[in-house]
C-alpha cells in the first residue's frame, strides 16, 4: 500500500502508531547513547512526511521516571521541530476534554490552545518507565503536557474502580472513539479486571458507527498467574488494541477468535536488552481508518541499531571436540570467534544501501556449556571486537540448561504423590501445584469441565482438610449443573455439547460463580461427612473469601509448617490435618479421626453405593452426557443489534451483546486500502 494522498481523503484517519520509545537509554554510553534519540527523530520525521493526523504513543516515551535534562530537552526540541506549524487540523473532538485530560490544569487538546500552533498533536499513555509518581501523581509526560506538546490521556487516578473514558474524534463521516489506559501493576489490575472493577464507557448512541481503538501498556505474555493480563479481559466491542510493554515487534494485527478484535504489537524501538525478542525487526504502524474499515502499513524503521543473537550449544559440536578433547577450552573459543565473524559479514551485507544505519551491531552469543565444559575469560575474547561492536562486554553469555522434567505421556497412570510433592523450600500451595500440572500437561489430559482453579480448591481440600468427598463432591455437583444447562438449551448433536460445554467452562472462569461452585461441593461435602458422624478437622470456613484472586486466597503455605495456624483472614486455617487443634479462636478441641483416609486416586473414582444426601438430587445415567477432553477452538456466537440514527456522544457503560459489524483489511493489495474482507459472521 502506498502513501500517496490520492488514497487519503477527507473521511480517512491517518494515525501513526509507536510504542516504547525509551527516550535516554544509555544516554551516557559512548557507542549507543544517542540511539533512542535518532529513532525517534526518525519516527516524528515519518509521521510529517506522511502527514498524519495525530500520532499515538503506547508508553514508555522515557526509560526513566525522571529523566535527564538532556534527555528533556531533546525530547522538547524535536516535539517541537516536528509537531508545531501551520499545517491545519482536519479532525474535531467530540467528548468532553475535562473528563478525557483530567490531570492538567489546561483540560483540552492541544491543538485547540489559542496559544499554540500545533500541526501534528500527539496522544500518549504512559508506561511503567515513566509513570506517574509521588503525592502530587505526575509523571514526564504531564511536564509535556503542561508545556502543550503532548496530550496525555489514560490516566487512572482511583486504585479501586476505572472508569475508561474515551476520547471521542471525528473526521468527515468517520467516527473514531480513542480509549487508553497507562500501566498499572499487572496483578492489581488482574484483581480489578477480575473483580469486574474496570469499565469501558461507550457513546451512547451510534455505537455501531465509531471505530473503536484501545491502548494498553501492560504485560500481554503470561509470567505468572496474574503478573499478565489477558486479551479475554478486554472488552469485545473493540475493534483494534495497540498493546505496549511487550518490546517483540508484532506490529501485523492478530485476530482474538474469542473476542473478535484484532491486536498490533509495535515494539520497542530501541533495544533495551540482549533477548531474542528484540532482535526481530523494529517497525511502526501507520493506520488508516475510514468507517468501520481500517489498514495498518508497516514502515521499517533505518536508524536501528543491527542486533544478531545465535544460541551456540557445545554438545552438538562432537564432532569436532568433546569434554575430554585436549585445548578443549581453545577450541572452544575458536568455534565462538568463527561464530562472532560470521555475524559481523552478515550484519555488513543487510547494512549496504542503508546509510541510516548505525555502523557497529549489537552481537550476542548464548553459550549453552552443560555436560562438563568449562567456560574462557570473556573479558579477553571480547577485547578483538572493541572497535566492532557496539557491546564489547556483553558479547558472550555462558549458561547452562535446566535438567528437562518428566514429560507425562498416561494419564491413567498419573503418579499425584509425585505432581502434588512439596518440599520447605517451594513453600507452595496444593492449588498452585495443580496449576502447574494442568499447564505442564499434554492437551489431552486437559480438564474439560471442571476448571483448574475448582480442581486445585478440592484438591487442597482433601489434603489440608481431609475432606474424602471434596473431589468427589465437586464433579457431581458440576456435573448436575452441566446437565442441566444443556437439557434447558437443547442441544443434541455432540459438536454442540462441546461447544456449549467449553463456553461455560471459560465464562466462569475467575468469577465469583466459580468460587460459589466451589464452596457449594465442599459444603457438600462437609454435610456428608456429619452425616457419617465423622468430627470436623477444621473450623468453620463458610466466611466467603474477600477476594477471588488466586494470590489472596487465604488458605496456608505447604511447605512452611502447616501447624503455624491461618495465613490471612481466616480461624485456624493452618491446622495441621493428622494434629487435634489446640487454642485457635474458640474452636473446641477436636476428636481424632475413626476412618482411614483415602488416596486422591480413590477420590476420583465412581461415587460408591450411599444413602441420598438430598432430597433435591437429580440421578443421572452414565450415557445422558458425553464429554470430550479435546482442545478443539469453538468460535463465540453474538447477536448483531439494530443500529441507531441519533447522534449523541454521551457515554453509557459497554453492553457486551453489542456487535461490532467491522471490516477490516489487512492484506497488501497496493491500490485500496479500504477493500475491506467480508462482514464478521455473527449469529
Amino acid at each position: 500500500m502506498t502513501s500517496d494522498n490520492t488514497l487519503d481523503d477527507d473521511d480517512t484517519f491517518k494515525i501513526l502508531i509507536a510504542t516504547d520509545i525509551h527516550l535516554g537509554y544509555l544516554e551516557k554510553d559512548a557507542i549507543r547513547g544517542g540511539d533512542s534519540y535518532t529513532t525517534f527523530d526518525e519516527i516524528l520525521k515519518c509521521a510529517k512526511t506522511n502527514q498524519v493526523d495525530l500520532i499515538l504513543l503506547g508508553g514508555d516515551l522515557f526509560h526513566e521516571n525522571k529523566p535527564t535534562r538532556r534527555c528533556l530537552h531533546t525530547c522538547i526540541t524535536m516535539l517541537r521541530k516536528y509537531c508545531m506549524g501551520d499545517s491545519p487540523i482536519h479532525f474535531n473532538i467530540l467528548s468532553d476534554q475535562t473528563v478525557n485530560f483530567n490531570t492538567t490544569q489546561f483540560p483540552w487538546v492541544n491543538y485547540q490552545d489559542e496559544n499554540l500552533n500545533i500541526s501534528i498533536p500527539v496522544f500518549s499513555i504512559h508506561g511503567n518507565h515513566d509513570d506517574p509518581t509521588g503525592a502530587e501523581g505526575l509523571c514526564a509526560l504531564d511536564l509535556l503536557s503542561a508545556s502543550g506538546l503532548v496530550n496525555h490521556f489514560g490516566h487512572s487516578q482511583s486504585v479501586e474502580k476505572i472508569e475508561i473514558s474515551p476520547i471521542l474524534l471525528q473526521k468527515g463521516s468517520s467516527k473514531l472513539a480513542l480509549y487508553g489506559l497507562g500501566s498499572i501493576p499487572d496483578e492489581r489490575l488482574y484483581r480489578m479486571f477480575v473483580n469486574n472493577h474496570v469499565t469501558m464507557l461507550r457513546p451512547k448512541e451510534d455505537q455501531d458507527e465509531w471505530f473503536n481503538l484501545f491502548a494498553i501498556h501492560q504485560n500481554r505474555s503470561k509470567h505468572g498467574p496474574t503478573n499478565y493480563i489477558p486479551e479475554q479481559f478486554l472488552d469485545e466491542f473493540l475493534d483494534l488494541v495497540v498493546w505496549g510493554h511487550e518490546h517483540e515487534c508484532l506490529i501485523a494485527p492478530s485476530r482474538n477468535e474469542q473476542q473478535l478484535f484484532y491486536v498490533t504489537q509495535p515494539g520497542s524501538s530501541v533495544a533495551t536488552s540482549l533477548s531474542p525478542g528484540e532482535a526481530t525487526k523494529k517497525h511502526i504502524g501507520l493506520l488508516r481508518v475510514k468507517g468501520r474499515k481500517m489498514n495498518l502499513q508497516k514502515i521499517p524503521l533505518k536508524t536501528v541499531r543491527q542486533f544478531f543473537i545465535q544460541d551456540v550449544v557445545l554438545s552438538d559440536y562432537q564432532d569436532a571436540f568433546t569434554v575430554d578433547t585436549p585445548n578443549v577450552i581453545k577450541k572452544v573459543e575458536n568455534l565462538c570467534h568463527a561464530k562472532v565473524i560470521e555475524l559481523l559479514e552478515q550484519a555488513e551485507r543487510e547494512r549496504l544501501g542503508c546509510p541510516l544505519t548505525p555502523e557497529k551491531p549489537l552481537i550476542r552469543l548464548r553459550v549453552d556449556y552443560t555436560g562438563g565444559f568449562e567456560t574462557f575469560n570473556t573479558s579477553r575474547f571480547s577485547q578483538k571486537y572493541v572497535d566492532r561492536v557496539a557491546n564489547p562486554k556483553d558479547l558472550i553469555h555462558f549458561l547452562r540448561c535446566r535438567e528437562k522434567k518428566e514429560q507425562i505421556k498416561d494419564e491413567l497412570n498419573v503418579d499425584y504423590s509425585r505432581v502434588l510433592k512439596t518440599t520447605a523450600v517451594e513453600g507452595l500451595r496444593v492449588e498452585d501445584l495443580v496449576k502447574q500440572y494442568f499447564e505442564a500437561t499434554e492437551q489431552k489430559v486437559q480438564l474439560s469441565l471442571l476448571t483448574e482453579h475448582g480442581m486445585g480448591k478440592a484438591i487442597q481440600e482433601f489434603v489440608d482438610k481431609d475432606e474424602k468427598d471434596a473431589i468427589e463432591e465437586l464433579i457431581t455437583y458440576q456435573l448436575e449443573k452441566t446437565q442441566r444447562h444443556l437439557q434447558g438449551r437443547s442441544v443434541i448433536t455432540e459438536q454442540e455439547i462441546d461447544a456449549e460445554i467449553k463456553l461455560i467452562r471459560e465464562s466462569k472462569k475467575n468469577t465469583t460463580e466459580e468460587e460459589n461452585e466451589i464452596k457449594e461441593a465442599i459444603n457438600r461435602a462437609k454435610a456428608h461427612r456429619l452425616e457419617r458422624g465423622e468430627t470436623a478437622l477444621d473450623v468453620d470456613m463458610s466466611d466467603p473469601p474477600s477476594d477471588v484472586d488466586s494470590e489472596q486466597d487465604t488458605a496456608p503455605a505447604r511447605g512452611r509448617g502447616r501447624g503455624r495456624g491461618a495465613r490471612g483472614r481466616g480461624r485456624g486455617r493452618g491446622a495441621k490435618a493428622s494434629e487435634p487443634k489446640s487454642s485457635a479462636r474458640g474452636a473446641s478441641k477436636k476428636s481424632p479421626m475413626t476412618s482411614q483416609s483415602r488416596s486422591i486416586m480413590q477420590a476420583f473414582q465412581a461415587p460408591s453405593q450411599r444413602p441420598s444426601r438430598s432430597s433435591a438430587a437429580i440421578a443421572y445415567a452414565a450415557d445422558d452426557l458425553t464429554i470430550d477432553d479435546s482442545d478443539e477452538d469453538v468460535p463465540v456466537m453474538k447477536a448483531r443489534p439494530s443500529s441507531k440514527t441519533t447522534s449523541s456522544s454521551s457515554l453509557r457503560q459497554s453492553q457486551s451483546q453489542t456487535s461490532k459489524g467491522v471490516s477490516f483489511d489487512d492484506s497488501d493489495d497496493e491500490d485500496d486500502p479500504f477493500k475491506g474482507r467480508a462482514q464478521r459472521a455473527r449469529r
